[in-house]
């Protein structure tokens, strides 16, 4: 990599698109970790190809991130498998300009990124290039190794799939923030009367703590068992908490401290004006900046001037795809 200067052609080209890349392998993967991994395995592969030879590179980019996320979908499978409680996708801070993006804003949302999961790992990719960036058949079919009539078929199939699952009621951000506000009372004075009021009384909470910090090993369904464990979770920490709001995966969302420290973010879809599937994923202090991205910190990685490290990820949807 040091071999290849910033105006290099293959490093200008793999720049001008890497948002695109990234933003790729995060719908395919639910993992911002697992996404810059398969960011610099594209460039490792990129700076040995002979770019002149190629006829449309942003494609052929696409394509490597794409089979190279597909191979880390199946990998990544086998992780699941081990792993304790539910697993939600990895939460990413993003920049106020995605929340303008509508389209983006809603591919990206952790409820949509929780159905993407419901999908084959090809039928994710397929629907991801489809619906997410308006890719043509003929290069998805290239990307996945299909004919581009089994891409065809494959799309129609993802896209029933997801319908029939992607939330139904789209409410305004404005009343997913004065949802979210109710929690926020919540956490912070621990009275379940605020809870309860904005619950739907069907409502299911999913809690991933990674096995490390404490949370639901299965999905607690009902208003009143929600609200107890909330509550009763707040009562067992004598660590003083601060609420903010803050904006996670294009949607509001609240980002939890700890003594000063992020401890972990809960998101909430919202239907009928009542919360109706909140969404908490804690995490240790000392670990969340390596699992919550945020695509506005100056810091580069050293390792990587092409901003494949931690910081400097932007998403990016298909009117911005370059």
């Amino acid at each position: 990599m040091s071999g290849h200067a910033t105006n290099h052609p293959a490093t200008e080209m793999f720049v001008a698109h890497r948002n695109l890349l990234f933003t790729v392998a995060y719908e395919m993967l639910g993992s911002a970790a697992d996404a810059e991994d398969v960011l610099q395995e594209t460039w490792l592969r990129w700076v040995k190809v002979d770019v002149a030879q190629v006829s449309d590179q942003r494609a052929y980019l696409v394509r490597i991130a794409t089979r190279q996320s597909l191979n880390r979908l199946r990998t990544m499978s086998r992780r699941k498998e081990a792993y304790v409680g539910p697993w939600l996708p990895e939460p990413m801070l993003t920049a106020p300009d995605v929340a303008e993006d509508v389209e983006l804003a809603e591919s990206v949302s952790m409820a949509m990124m929780l159905v993407l999961e419901t999908l084959s790992p090809t039928e994710r990719a397929v629907f991801v290039l489809r619906e997410v960036f308006d890719v043509g058949y003929d290069e998805i079919a290239a990307a996945v190794d299909k004919s581009p009539a089994a891409v065809r078929q494959i799309a129609h199939r993802a896209r029933r799939h997801v319908d029939a699952r992607r939330p139904r009621q789209a409410v305004s951000a404005g009343e997913t923030r004065a949802a979210l506000e109710s929690f926020r009372r919540v956490l912070e004075t621990g009275n379940p009367q605020d809870l309860l009021d904005v619950l739907a009384p069907d409502v299911v909470l999913v809690s991933d703590g990674g096995g490390i910090k404490q949370a639901a090993l299965r999905p607690i369904t009902g208003a009143e068992k929600v609200a107890r464990f909330m509550v009763g979770g707040l009562g067992k920490n004598k660590r003083p908490i601060i609420v903010a709001p803050t904006v996670v995966n294009g949607n509001p969302a609240l980002l939890v401290h700890l003594d000063g420290e992020i401890d972990g973010i809960m998101a909430i879809r919202v239907e009928n004006a009542r919360g109706h599937r909140p969404l908490l994923r804690p995490q240790p202090g000392k670990t969340l900046p390596h699992r919550i991205r945020d695509p506005t910190h100056p810091a580069m990685n050293p390792a990587c001037p092409l901003g494949c490290g931690l910081a400097g990820r932007k998403l990016t949807g298909r009117r911005r795809a370059g």
